[in-house]
């Protein structure tokens, strides 16, 4: 504890350059939303209060759809985007500052398809497949060698697509499956998982690109180490 204080302190001594100031970039998800015209959600409050403990409070959120929010986060300073798997493709193109959760996948068809009946990656690969664009769904179904795959900008157009027979499946969280139901007020009995990609359970992050100077990314990690101190674990299932 006295540890990850002194860490703090020393992220916190040096002040930050004019123009440093953080915007943090998200999708809309089960844990990222708008909600009372902000972004919100408990992914929200636990960056939310990693800024605060940074000394960074006065960071901006803003949801876009997800390739919009990568090419931002890869492409200009000080942009701090969340909630983003960590993947070995792109390890090197980012500075990770902390895991926020783990998250895992599920292929989901409608229930009425009683034409799709699979019991591995392998028997879905000649299926249509809903999945948002930079996203590491995408980047893990293409090399899986899925050749039908259609784009969409976020989860809610996929899902929609689903819905609509558009698509034969999507693969998406349980937590954003029931959100979504909700949130179109659809029956989610009218859905069915079909498939758990064990694959692509990974850890979601905070993370900068490169283009954002080390004493911010520093003084992050430090403020939600300090986060994590305080309260023990912090944990988003």
């Amino acid at each position: 504890m006295i540890r990850v204080w002194c860490a703090l302190w020393l992220a916190l001594a040096a002040p930050l350059a004019q123009g440093q100031a953080v915007q943090a970039v998200t999708e809309d998800t089960a844990y990222t939303y708008i909600a009372g015209g902000r972004v919100a959600g408990p992914a929200t409050a636990v960056v939310r209060a990693a800024l605060d403990r940074a000394g960074l409070a006065d960071a901006r959120f803003d949801l876009y759809p997800w390739a919009r929010a990568y090419e931002m986060a890869m492409t200009r300073p000080n942009v701090l985007i969340y909630l983003i798997a960590r993947t070995p493709e792109r390890e090197p193109h980012f500075k990770w500052v902390g895991e926020l959760m783990k998250i895992e996948y599920h292929l989901y068809k409608l229930a009425s398809r009683k034409d799709i009946a699979i019991t591995s990656i392998e028997q879905a690969r000649d299926l249509t497949v809903g999945v948002m664009r930079r996203d590491v769904r995408q980047q893990y179904l293409a090399r899986k060698g899925f050749a039908y795959l259609e784009v969409s900008a976020g989860n809610e157009e996929n899902f929609r697509k689903l819905l609509a027979g558009r698509v034969d499946l999507v693969p998406l969280p349980q937590a954003d499956v029931v959100q979504l139901c909700e949130k179109l007020r659809v029956d989610c009995s009218t859905v069915e998982r079909v498939l758990t990609l064990d694959e692509l359970t990974v850890g979601l992050y905070m993370a900068f690109g490169h283009l954002t100077d080390d004493q911010v990314v520093a003084r992050l990690r430090a403020g939600y180490e300090a986060l994590r101190a305080e309260g023990g674990r912090v944990g988003l299932q």
